[in-house]
């Protein structure tokens, strides 16, 4: 679904390449994350994937479509198939909820009954049938990041990339979006995931490919985890051996010492247990009929 080989993209004046030979391929219905640092090079590679940059060197293909053979006027085409997410959501505000996602359809000429059928559907699938006629200034932080999805959605891409899609959310509206998101994934729609949010990517253990100077450092292909700085695992190439740990013993000590104080929760600590909390709650709910997109 999407390759990258030997990608390499140079800014002026900069230090270091924005994206130094990155290669990898994400397989259709996958769910990855992308993490790394302030300038690693994440939003770079989504401008390459949506080709607002070309690369200075390297291979792009999304979809079966080689870049290198893209005219400018096939570019409309290639972003209908992939749908983007950002972090300030980008919606019309003098727009209904119904308009911004219809807004989507009109601009590529979709009919109006098409439109009609379609903007129902997807409003249902982020679970905003009722708000159809509110605007975005009358919703919750939430609510407009999952009308940002519908809108993205509507145009049934095969690709969606979410660009921080929880970095102005609190924590429930957060694993509230994450949850919507794997719900589209398991729709089939291959999703890309752009984050900082390390409670997030810890409690999904998805996919996990973390940059860092424009470099792959780091690609976790099952139950990732966030880990800049690799002091959970040993700093290796990818696809090398995992290293051998020989534990050694601890002796007891001479005398019984006294209870510790229980020590109080960090911050952090109490957003991961109220996570925690809403995915266990989340996940006790009887299961209900699926709806059924769109596809």
């Amino acid at each position: 679904m999407i390759l990258l080989e030997k990608v390499s993209k140079y800014y002026p004046h900069d230090k270091v390449p924005a994206l130094d030979e990155v290669s990898l391929h994400i397989a259709p219905k996958e769910f990855v994350f992308l993490v790394g640092k302030s300038g690693a090079g994440k939003s770079t590679l989504i401008k390459m994937l949506t080709r607002e940059e070309k690369p200075d060197y390297g291979k792009i293909m999304v979809g079966g479509i080689d870049y290198d053979f893209m005219k400018k006027r096939q570019i409309p085409h290639l972003r209908r198939r992939i749908g983007v997410v950002f972090q300030d959501f980008k919606l019309l505000p003098n727009r209904t909820v119904y308009e911004n996602v219809a807004f989507a359809l009109e601009i590529v000429g979709v009919s109006n009954a098409e439109i009609k059928r379609t903007v129902p559907k997807v409003l249902e699938l982020v679970g905003l049938a009722d708000k159809a006629k509110a605007f975005p200034g009358d919703l919750s932080g939430g609510q407009r990041q999952r009308v940002a999805i519908a809108r993205s959605m509507a145009r049934q891409p095969k690709i969606l990339i979410a660009d921080e899609p929880t970095g102005n959310l609190d924590p429930e509206n957060s694993w509230g979006i994450i949850k919507l998101l794997e719900e589209i994934n398991n729709f089939g729609t291959t999703i890309l995931v752009t984050t900082h949010d390390e409670k997030v990517v810890n409690l999904l253990k998805k996919r996990v490919i973390t940059l860092q100077d424009g470099k792959i450092i780091r690609d976790q292909k099952d139950g990732g985890h966030y880990d800049l700085e690799g002091s959970r695992i040993q700093k290796r190439s990818l696809g090398g051996p995992a290293p051998t740990i020989t534990a050694t013993p601890t002796p007891a000590p001479a005398e019984p010492e006294a209870p510790a104080k229980k020590e109080a929760k960090t911050s952090g600590e109490d957003v991961l247990a109220k996570m925690r909390q809403a995915k266990a709650e989340d996940e006790a709910k009887p299961v209900a009929k699926r709806r059924k997109f769109i596809h």
